[in-house]
Protein backbone atom coordinates (compact mmCIF):
# COMPACT_ATOMS: atom_id res chain seq x y z
CA UNK A 1 0.00 0.00 0.00
CA UNK A 2 0.96 3.61 -0.89
CA UNK A 3 1.39 5.49 2.62
CA UNK A 4 -0.13 8.16 0.88
CA UNK A 5 -3.56 6.30 1.04
CA UNK A 6 -3.32 7.15 4.58
CA UNK A 7 -4.07 10.83 4.16
CA UNK A 8 -6.50 9.52 1.22
CA UNK A 9 -8.57 7.71 3.36
CA UNK A 10 -8.73 10.39 6.54
CA UNK A 11 -9.80 13.30 4.06
CA UNK A 12 -12.51 10.88 2.24
CA UNK A 13 -14.08 10.07 5.92
CA UNK A 14 -12.96 13.90 7.44
CA UNK A 15 -13.36 16.17 4.86
CA UNK A 16 -13.59 19.37 6.25
CA UNK A 17 -11.55 18.63 9.80
CA UNK A 18 -8.49 20.23 10.03
CA UNK A 19 -5.70 18.85 9.04
CA UNK A 20 -2.79 21.89 9.17
CA UNK A 21 -3.12 24.70 11.67
CA UNK A 22 -0.46 27.07 12.46
CA UNK A 23 -0.66 28.22 15.77
CA UNK A 24 -4.56 28.30 16.55
CA UNK A 25 -5.49 29.13 12.65
CA UNK A 26 -6.22 26.48 10.60
CA UNK A 27 -4.67 26.69 7.27
CA UNK A 28 -6.10 23.33 5.17
CA UNK A 29 -9.09 21.06 6.07
CA UNK A 30 -8.09 17.66 5.14
CA UNK A 31 -10.21 17.90 2.00
CA UNK A 32 -8.11 21.04 1.24
CA UNK A 33 -4.62 19.19 1.93
CA UNK A 34 -5.51 16.17 -0.33
CA UNK A 35 -6.54 18.71 -3.34
CA UNK A 36 -3.57 20.26 -2.59
CA UNK A 37 -1.49 16.64 -2.41
CA UNK A 38 -2.37 15.43 -5.96
CA UNK A 39 -1.95 18.83 -7.87
CA UNK A 40 1.77 18.97 -6.47
CA UNK A 41 2.12 15.48 -7.66
CA UNK A 42 1.36 16.20 -10.96
CA UNK A 43 3.07 19.45 -11.09
CA UNK A 44 6.28 17.60 -9.78
CA UNK A 45 5.97 14.51 -12.23
CA UNK A 46 6.40 17.50 -15.04
CA UNK A 47 9.47 18.30 -13.69
CA UNK A 48 12.52 17.48 -16.01
CA UNK A 49 14.87 14.37 -14.40
CA UNK A 50 11.93 13.35 -11.89
CA UNK A 51 9.84 10.29 -12.48
CA UNK A 52 8.55 7.55 -10.13
CA UNK A 53 11.28 6.33 -7.90
CA UNK A 54 13.64 9.32 -7.94
CA UNK A 55 14.49 10.61 -4.53
CA UNK A 56 14.03 14.17 -3.23
CA UNK A 57 16.00 15.98 -0.88
CA UNK A 58 13.48 18.20 1.77
CA UNK A 59 16.06 20.69 2.97
CA UNK A 60 13.04 22.87 4.79
CA UNK A 61 12.26 24.39 7.91
CA UNK A 62 9.15 23.59 9.72
CA UNK A 63 6.52 24.86 7.79
CA UNK A 64 2.72 24.20 6.87
CA UNK A 65 3.74 23.08 3.73
CA UNK A 66 6.02 19.79 4.79
CA UNK A 67 2.86 17.49 5.20
CA UNK A 68 1.72 18.30 2.09
CA UNK A 69 5.22 17.96 0.24
CA UNK A 70 5.58 14.27 1.68
CA UNK A 71 2.41 13.33 0.88
CA UNK A 72 2.56 14.55 -2.89
CA UNK A 73 6.22 12.58 -3.25
CA UNK A 74 4.51 9.44 -2.23
CA UNK A 75 1.25 10.10 -3.95
CA UNK A 76 3.80 10.49 -6.81
CA UNK A 77 5.56 7.86 -6.41
CA UNK A 78 8.76 9.57 -5.19
CA UNK A 79 10.83 8.86 -2.31
CA UNK A 80 11.50 11.89 0.48
CA UNK A 81 14.66 12.47 1.86
CA UNK A 82 14.20 14.93 4.41
CA UNK A 83 16.99 16.57 6.02
CA UNK A 84 17.54 18.66 9.30
CA UNK A 85 17.44 22.40 7.94
CA UNK A 86 20.49 23.38 10.08
CA UNK A 87 22.98 21.05 8.11
CA UNK A 88 26.03 22.67 6.78
CA UNK A 89 25.42 23.42 3.05
CA UNK A 90 28.18 20.86 2.85
CA UNK A 91 26.95 18.44 4.71
CA UNK A 92 23.41 18.80 2.41
CA UNK A 93 25.54 18.48 -0.31
CA UNK A 94 26.92 15.39 0.70
CA UNK A 95 23.44 13.60 0.69
CA UNK A 96 22.02 15.19 -2.56
CA UNK A 97 24.98 13.35 -3.89
CA UNK A 98 24.84 10.17 -2.40
CA UNK A 99 20.64 10.16 -2.24
CA UNK A 100 21.67 10.38 -6.10
CA UNK A 101 18.66 13.10 -5.98
CA UNK A 102 17.55 15.40 -8.85
CA UNK A 103 15.78 17.97 -6.60
CA UNK A 104 15.93 19.66 -3.49
CA UNK A 105 12.71 21.94 -1.78
CA UNK A 106 13.95 24.04 0.29
CA UNK A 107 12.14 26.94 2.71
CA UNK A 108 12.72 30.68 2.92
CA UNK A 109 15.37 30.15 5.50
CA UNK A 110 17.35 27.20 4.00
CA UNK A 111 16.94 29.14 0.60
CA UNK A 112 20.53 30.50 0.56
CA UNK A 113 21.65 27.16 2.09
CA UNK A 114 20.34 25.02 -0.03
CA UNK A 115 21.47 27.23 -3.27
CA UNK A 116 25.30 26.68 -2.19
CA UNK A 117 24.46 23.26 -1.19
CA UNK A 118 22.93 22.61 -4.63
CA UNK A 119 26.32 24.55 -6.34
CA UNK A 120 28.62 22.42 -4.75
CA UNK A 121 27.24 18.82 -6.73
CA UNK A 122 28.88 17.34 -9.39
CA UNK A 123 25.91 17.05 -11.27
CA UNK A 124 22.34 19.27 -11.65
CA UNK A 125 19.96 19.55 -9.43
CA UNK A 126 17.08 21.49 -9.43
CA UNK A 127 16.48 23.66 -6.11
CA UNK A 128 12.87 24.99 -5.35
CA UNK A 129 11.73 27.21 -2.32
CA UNK A 130 8.09 26.26 -0.66
CA UNK A 131 5.91 28.74 -0.92
CA UNK A 132 7.44 30.58 -3.76
CA UNK A 133 6.26 31.43 -7.30
CA UNK A 134 7.80 27.95 -9.20
CA UNK A 135 6.51 26.25 -6.36
CA UNK A 136 2.85 27.83 -6.42
CA UNK A 137 3.10 27.02 -10.38
CA UNK A 138 3.21 23.27 -9.38
CA UNK A 139 0.25 23.42 -7.38
CA UNK A 140 -1.71 24.66 -10.69
CA UNK A 141 -0.58 21.58 -12.46
CA UNK A 142 -3.12 18.82 -13.40
CA UNK A 143 -4.08 16.26 -10.58
CA UNK A 144 -2.11 13.03 -10.97
CA UNK A 145 -3.41 9.57 -9.91
CA UNK A 146 -1.77 8.03 -6.69
CA UNK A 147 1.31 5.43 -8.28
CA UNK A 148 0.79 2.09 -7.20
CA UNK A 149 3.64 1.37 -4.97
CA UNK A 150 5.30 -2.32 -3.36
CA UNK A 151 5.91 -2.58 -0.17
CA UNK A 152 9.32 -2.03 -0.67
CA UNK A 153 9.47 0.51 -2.57
CA UNK A 154 11.47 3.40 -0.71
CA UNK A 155 9.70 5.98 1.15
CA UNK A 156 11.74 7.72 3.19
CA UNK A 157 15.84 7.81 3.44
CA UNK A 158 16.44 8.81 7.19
CA UNK A 159 20.58 10.23 6.96
CA UNK A 160 22.05 9.00 10.17
CA UNK A 161 23.54 12.24 12.06
CA UNK A 162 26.96 11.28 11.14
CA UNK A 163 28.70 11.63 14.34
CA UNK A 164 31.16 9.48 13.54
CA UNK A 165 31.95 10.09 10.45
CA UNK A 166 29.75 10.25 7.55
CA UNK A 167 26.28 10.21 7.77
CA UNK A 168 24.45 6.71 6.02
CA UNK A 169 21.11 6.77 4.21
CA UNK A 170 18.68 4.18 6.36
CA UNK A 171 16.21 2.92 3.61
CA UNK A 172 12.68 2.92 4.70
CA UNK A 173 9.82 1.69 2.32
CA UNK A 174 6.30 2.04 2.17
CA UNK A 175 6.25 -1.57 4.35
CA UNK A 176 8.35 -0.26 7.09
CA UNK A 177 6.45 3.59 7.78
CA UNK A 178 3.18 1.54 7.37
CA UNK A 179 4.26 -0.96 10.64
CA UNK A 180 5.56 1.75 12.17
CA UNK A 181 2.00 3.77 12.20
CA UNK A 182 0.39 0.54 12.84
CA UNK A 183 2.74 -0.24 16.13
CA UNK A 184 1.81 3.20 17.40
CA UNK A 185 -1.72 2.81 17.13
CA UNK A 186 -1.52 -0.53 18.59
CA UNK A 187 1.34 1.12 21.90
CA UNK A 188 0.36 4.42 22.43
CA UNK A 189 -2.68 6.02 21.47
CA UNK A 190 -6.01 5.24 19.91
CA UNK A 191 -6.10 8.63 17.97
CA UNK A 192 -9.30 10.17 16.90
CA UNK A 193 -10.22 13.12 14.10
CA UNK A 194 -10.09 15.51 17.37
CA UNK A 195 -6.60 15.25 18.22
CA UNK A 196 -3.86 17.13 17.79
CA UNK A 197 -0.14 16.94 17.12
CA UNK A 198 2.05 19.80 18.37
CA UNK A 199 5.37 19.87 15.87
CA UNK A 200 8.07 20.86 18.27
CA UNK A 201 11.16 19.08 16.86
CA UNK A 202 12.02 19.19 13.46
CA UNK A 203 9.81 17.83 11.18
CA UNK A 204 12.92 15.55 9.59
CA UNK A 205 12.59 13.84 12.16
CA UNK A 206 10.72 12.51 14.92
CA UNK A 207 7.92 15.01 14.46
CA UNK A 208 7.74 14.39 10.72
CA UNK A 209 7.15 10.61 11.45
CA UNK A 210 4.94 11.02 14.11
CA UNK A 211 2.41 12.80 12.02
CA UNK A 212 1.92 9.52 10.15
CA UNK A 213 -0.34 7.73 12.82
CA UNK A 214 -2.19 11.25 13.21
CA UNK A 215 -3.05 11.74 9.87
CA UNK A 216 -4.34 8.34 9.46
CA UNK A 217 -6.97 9.07 12.22
CA UNK A 218 -7.30 12.19 10.91
CA UNK A 219 -5.73 14.28 13.85
CA UNK A 220 -4.63 18.05 13.31
CA UNK A 221 -0.51 19.14 12.69
CA UNK A 222 -0.32 22.00 14.63
CA UNK A 223 3.12 24.23 13.84
CA UNK A 224 3.69 26.47 16.38
CA UNK A 225 3.86 30.23 15.00
CA UNK A 226 7.69 30.85 16.67
CA UNK A 227 8.26 27.53 14.17
CA UNK A 228 9.70 25.47 16.93
CA UNK A 229 9.84 25.00 20.71
CA UNK A 230 8.95 27.76 23.26
CA UNK A 231 7.04 26.72 26.32
CA UNK A 232 4.53 29.36 27.16
CA UNK A 233 3.51 28.95 23.66
CA UNK A 234 3.42 25.90 23.66
CA UNK A 235 1.26 25.74 27.41
CA UNK A 236 -1.15 28.20 25.31
CA UNK A 237 -1.32 25.62 22.21
CA UNK A 238 -1.82 22.94 24.36
CA UNK A 239 -4.65 25.19 26.27
CA UNK A 240 -6.19 25.72 23.09
CA UNK A 241 -6.93 22.28 21.38
CA UNK A 242 -8.84 19.94 23.30
CA UNK A 243 -6.47 16.68 23.13
CA UNK A 244 -2.80 17.45 22.45
CA UNK A 245 -0.15 15.25 21.95
CA UNK A 246 3.89 16.84 21.89
CA UNK A 247 6.83 15.12 21.39
CA UNK A 248 9.54 16.84 23.71
CA UNK A 249 13.31 15.53 23.76
CA UNK A 250 14.31 15.27 27.58
CA UNK A 251 16.36 18.52 27.36
CA UNK A 252 12.95 20.05 25.89
CA UNK A 253 11.39 18.03 28.95
CA UNK A 254 13.30 19.78 32.25
CA UNK A 255 12.94 23.43 30.12
CA UNK A 256 9.30 22.56 30.21
CA UNK A 257 8.57 21.52 33.58
CA UNK A 258 11.25 24.12 35.16
CA UNK A 259 9.27 27.18 33.12
CA UNK A 260 7.29 29.60 35.37
CA UNK A 261 4.73 29.25 33.00
CA UNK A 262 3.98 26.15 33.99
CA UNK A 263 1.34 27.14 36.13
CA UNK A 264 -1.04 28.28 33.64
CA UNK A 265 -0.71 24.60 31.74
CA UNK A 266 -4.48 22.97 31.99
CA UNK A 267 -2.78 19.37 31.75
CA UNK A 268 -6.56 17.63 31.14
CA UNK A 269 -6.06 18.81 27.74
CA UNK A 270 -2.76 16.65 27.12
CA UNK A 271 -3.37 13.35 25.64
CA UNK A 272 0.25 12.34 25.70
CA UNK A 273 3.81 13.16 26.23
CA UNK A 274 6.10 11.44 23.80
CA UNK A 275 9.60 11.05 25.12
CA UNK A 276 12.69 9.68 23.47
CA UNK A 277 15.49 10.73 21.51
CA UNK A 278 18.40 10.80 24.16
CA UNK A 279 18.71 9.06 27.32
CA UNK A 280 16.39 10.59 30.51
CA UNK A 281 17.48 10.33 33.67
CA UNK A 282 14.98 8.60 37.18
CA UNK A 283 14.62 12.52 38.32
CA UNK A 284 13.01 13.34 35.04
CA UNK A 285 11.04 10.69 34.87
CA UNK A 286 9.41 11.68 38.13
CA UNK A 287 9.23 15.30 37.38
CA UNK A 288 7.56 14.29 34.56
CA UNK A 289 4.96 12.38 35.99
CA UNK A 290 4.28 14.66 38.94
CA UNK A 291 3.49 17.22 36.09
CA UNK A 292 1.43 14.72 33.60
CA UNK A 293 0.73 12.09 35.51
CA UNK A 294 0.04 8.72 33.47
CA UNK A 295 0.06 10.94 30.31
CA UNK A 296 3.24 10.22 29.79
CA UNK A 297 5.40 7.52 27.77
CA UNK A 298 8.90 6.87 26.79
CA UNK A 299 10.38 4.85 23.73
CA UNK A 300 13.35 3.93 22.07
CA UNK A 301 13.86 3.29 18.55
CA UNK A 302 16.51 4.17 15.84
CA UNK A 303 16.16 6.08 12.14
CA UNK A 304 16.92 2.18 11.17
CA UNK A 305 13.84 1.00 13.17
CA UNK A 306 12.17 4.46 13.15
CA UNK A 307 10.90 4.81 16.34
CA UNK A 308 9.75 1.27 17.20
CA UNK A 309 12.02 -0.90 19.23
CA UNK A 310 10.94 -0.54 22.82
CA UNK A 311 8.30 1.43 24.78
CA UNK A 312 7.24 2.29 28.24
CA UNK A 313 3.10 2.33 27.79
CA UNK A 314 1.66 5.23 29.84
CA UNK A 315 -0.52 2.94 32.07
CA UNK A 316 2.54 0.77 33.33
CA UNK A 317 3.89 4.40 34.77
CA UNK A 318 1.31 3.41 37.93
CA UNK A 319 2.83 2.97 41.11
CA UNK A 320 2.20 -0.54 41.51
CA UNK A 321 4.04 -0.44 45.00
CA UNK A 322 6.26 -3.31 43.96
CA UNK A 323 9.92 -3.38 44.42
CA UNK A 324 10.42 -3.18 40.67
CA UNK A 325 8.82 0.04 40.17
CA UNK A 326 11.44 2.60 40.99
CA UNK A 327 13.96 0.54 38.63
CA UNK A 328 11.17 0.31 36.65
CA UNK A 329 11.11 4.25 35.91
CA UNK A 330 14.36 4.28 34.02
CA UNK A 331 13.78 1.19 31.92
CA UNK A 332 12.70 2.13 28.01
CA UNK A 333 10.01 -0.41 28.05
CA UNK A 334 8.91 -3.31 26.69
CA UNK A 335 8.92 -4.83 22.98
CA UNK A 336 6.81 -3.13 20.26
CA UNK A 337 4.07 -4.76 18.68
CA UNK A 338 5.13 -6.60 15.64
CA UNK A 339 8.96 -6.53 16.97
CA UNK A 340 11.09 -8.84 17.98
CA UNK A 341 14.15 -7.27 20.37
CA UNK A 342 16.55 -9.39 22.37
CA UNK A 343 20.34 -8.73 23.98
CA UNK A 344 23.00 -11.12 22.47
CA UNK A 345 26.86 -11.51 23.16
CA UNK A 346 29.44 -10.70 20.92
CA UNK A 347 28.91 -14.13 19.05
CA UNK A 348 25.37 -13.16 18.64
CA UNK A 349 24.02 -15.58 21.24
CA UNK A 350 20.43 -14.50 23.35
CA UNK A 351 21.56 -13.62 27.01
CA UNK A 352 19.56 -14.47 29.85
CA UNK A 353 17.77 -11.82 31.89
CA UNK A 354 20.09 -9.61 33.70
CA UNK A 355 22.87 -10.15 31.00
CA UNK A 356 24.21 -7.07 28.92
CA UNK A 357 25.16 -7.29 25.46
CA UNK A 358 24.28 -5.42 22.08
CA UNK A 359 20.49 -4.77 21.43
CA UNK A 360 19.28 -6.60 18.19
CA UNK A 361 15.85 -6.20 16.37
CA UNK A 362 13.96 -7.53 13.89
CA UNK A 363 10.23 -6.75 12.59
CA UNK A 364 8.33 -5.33 9.46
CA UNK A 365 9.71 -1.78 10.86
CA UNK A 366 13.34 -2.46 10.44
CA UNK A 367 14.86 -0.88 7.26
CA UNK A 368 16.27 -2.66 4.02
CA UNK A 369 19.44 -1.47 4.53
CA UNK A 370 21.77 1.25 3.65
CA UNK A 371 21.61 3.17 0.66
CA UNK A 372 24.56 2.80 -1.58
CA UNK A 373 26.56 1.19 1.34
CA UNK A 374 26.65 -2.42 0.86
CA UNK A 375 28.74 -3.00 3.64
CA UNK A 376 27.95 -1.28 6.23
CA UNK A 377 24.32 -3.28 5.24
CA UNK A 378 25.69 -6.01 5.32
CA UNK A 379 27.52 -5.48 8.88
CA UNK A 380 24.23 -3.86 10.44
CA UNK A 381 21.98 -6.48 9.49
CA UNK A 382 24.16 -9.42 10.07
CA UNK A 383 22.12 -12.90 10.86
CA UNK A 384 18.82 -10.85 9.50
CA UNK A 385 18.56 -8.69 12.85
CA UNK A 386 19.32 -5.19 13.16
CA UNK A 387 22.54 -4.25 15.64
CA UNK A 388 21.71 -1.23 16.79
CA UNK A 389 24.95 -0.38 18.55
CA UNK A 390 23.60 0.28 21.71
CA UNK A 391 24.03 -1.65 24.89
CA UNK A 392 21.44 -3.32 27.52
CA UNK A 393 19.47 -5.47 29.27
CA UNK A 394 16.62 -7.31 29.96
CA UNK A 395 14.80 -8.09 33.67
CA UNK A 396 12.90 -10.89 33.58
CA UNK A 397 9.39 -9.52 32.81
CA UNK A 398 10.79 -8.37 29.65
CA UNK A 399 11.56 -4.96 30.61
CA UNK A 400 14.40 -3.38 28.60
CA UNK A 401 17.14 -0.88 30.32
CA UNK A 402 19.63 0.95 28.53
CA UNK A 403 23.30 0.92 29.08
CA UNK A 404 25.14 2.98 26.73
CA UNK A 405 25.97 2.68 23.29
CA UNK A 406 28.55 0.40 22.93
CA UNK A 407 31.36 2.58 21.50
CA UNK A 408 30.95 4.42 24.46
CA UNK A 409 32.10 2.02 26.80
CA UNK A 410 34.57 2.82 29.04
CA UNK A 411 37.07 -0.08 29.69
CA UNK A 412 39.40 0.56 33.02
CA UNK A 413 41.82 -1.87 33.63
CA UNK A 414 39.95 -4.71 32.13
CA UNK A 415 36.80 -4.20 33.70
CA UNK A 416 33.45 -2.38 32.25
CA UNK A 417 31.96 1.02 32.85
CA UNK A 418 29.09 2.09 32.05
CA UNK A 419 29.13 5.95 31.43
CA UNK A 420 25.26 6.21 32.52
CA UNK A 421 25.62 4.98 35.72
CA UNK A 422 28.37 7.46 36.47
CA UNK A 423 25.97 10.24 35.15
CA UNK A 424 23.18 9.18 37.50
CA UNK A 425 25.31 9.08 40.66
CA UNK A 426 26.26 12.82 39.40
CA UNK A 427 23.07 13.71 39.14
CA UNK A 428 22.12 12.95 42.38
CA UNK A 429 23.70 15.96 43.40
CA UNK A 430 21.21 18.96 43.93
CA UNK A 431 23.87 21.32 42.10
CA UNK A 432 24.25 19.21 39.08
CA UNK A 433 21.87 20.41 35.85
CA UNK A 434 23.38 17.85 33.36
CA UNK A 435 26.24 15.69 33.28
CA UNK A 436 28.39 13.79 30.37
CA UNK A 437 30.70 10.55 30.91
CA UNK A 438 33.23 9.85 28.80
CA UNK A 439 36.38 7.18 28.62
CA UNK A 440 39.79 9.34 28.03
CA UNK A 441 43.05 7.32 27.45
CA UNK A 442 45.10 6.10 30.69
CA UNK A 443 48.44 5.33 30.55
CA UNK A 444 48.07 2.85 33.85
CA UNK A 445 44.62 1.68 32.93
CA UNK A 446 44.24 2.03 29.07
CA UNK A 447 41.09 4.21 30.08
CA UNK A 448 39.71 6.42 32.74
CA UNK A 449 36.37 8.28 33.59
CA UNK A 450 36.11 11.81 32.98
CA UNK A 451 32.95 13.79 33.50
CA UNK A 452 31.83 16.87 31.82
CA UNK A 453 29.10 19.25 34.38
CA UNK A 454 27.13 21.60 33.56
CA UNK A 455 25.97 23.45 37.19
CA UNK A 456 22.10 25.07 37.94
CA UNK A 457 21.88 28.50 37.81
CA UNK A 458 23.64 30.03 40.99
CA UNK A 459 24.82 27.07 42.24
CA UNK A 460 28.30 25.15 43.48
CA UNK A 461 29.97 22.26 43.65
CA UNK A 462 33.11 20.87 44.12
CA UNK A 463 34.87 17.68 42.37
CA UNK A 464 36.02 16.61 45.44
CA UNK A 465 31.94 16.76 46.43
CA UNK A 466 31.13 15.19 43.51
CA UNK A 467 33.60 12.17 44.06
CA UNK A 468 32.72 11.84 47.03
CA UNK A 469 29.22 11.29 46.02
CA UNK A 470 30.10 8.65 43.66
CA UNK A 471 32.24 6.89 46.24
CA UNK A 472 28.83 6.30 48.10
CA UNK A 473 27.05 5.01 45.06
CA UNK A 474 29.37 3.46 42.90
CA UNK A 475 32.75 0.70 43.21
CA UNK A 476 35.71 3.26 43.68
CA UNK A 477 37.44 2.12 40.12
CA UNK A 478 34.14 3.74 38.23
CA UNK A 479 34.59 7.03 39.88
CA UNK A 480 35.83 9.74 37.45
CA UNK A 481 39.49 10.88 37.50
CA UNK A 482 38.79 13.90 35.83
CA UNK A 483 36.06 16.50 36.12
CA UNK A 484 35.20 19.67 33.67
CA UNK A 485 32.83 22.35 34.45
CA UNK A 486 31.30 23.37 31.36
CA UNK A 487 28.42 25.82 30.94
CA UNK A 488 26.42 23.92 28.19
CA UNK A 489 27.39 20.48 26.75
CA UNK A 490 27.66 20.00 22.72
CA UNK A 491 24.61 18.78 21.77
CA UNK A 492 23.42 17.34 18.07
CA UNK A 493 20.47 19.75 16.15
CA UNK A 494 17.61 16.97 17.82
CA UNK A 495 19.36 17.18 21.38
CA UNK A 496 21.40 14.26 21.85
CA UNK A 497 24.82 15.05 23.75
CA UNK A 498 27.51 15.32 21.42
CA UNK A 499 30.67 12.89 22.86
CA UNK A 500 32.75 13.28 20.17
CA UNK A 501 33.04 16.65 20.72
CA UNK A 502 34.03 15.95 24.35
CA UNK A 503 36.64 13.40 23.07
CA UNK A 504 37.82 16.60 20.41
CA UNK A 505 37.99 18.84 23.68
CA UNK A 506 40.08 16.40 26.06
CA UNK A 507 42.36 15.61 23.08
CA UNK A 508 43.22 19.75 22.63
CA UNK A 509 43.84 20.17 26.25
CA UNK A 510 46.47 16.89 26.34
Amino acid sequence: MNIAQLLAAAARTFPERPAVSRGSETRHSYRQLQVRVVHLAGGLLQLPGIAPRSRVVLYMGNCTQYVEVLFALWHAGLCAVPINAKLHPREAAFILENSDAALCLATDETAAAAATAVSHCTRKVRCIVAGGAEYDGLLDAAPVAQHPVQRDDLAWVFYTSGTTGRPKGAMLSHGNLLAMVQAYLCDVDQIDEFDALLHLGPQSHAAGLFCLAHIAKGGNQVLPDSGGFDVAETIDLINHYSKSTLFLAPTMLRRFIAAPELPRLDVSRVRTVLCGAAPIYPGDVRAALKVFGLRFWNGYGQGESPLTITAMPKHLYRDDGSDEYAERLVSVGIARTGVEVCVADADGNELPPGGIGEILVRGDVVMSGYLNDPQATAAVLAGGWLHTGDLGAFDARGFLYLKDRSKDLVISGGSNIYPREVEEALLASSAVEEVAVIGVPDPEWGESVAAFVVLRSGMQVTAAELDALCLDRLARYKRPKRYHFLDALPKSNYGKVLKTELRALISAKD
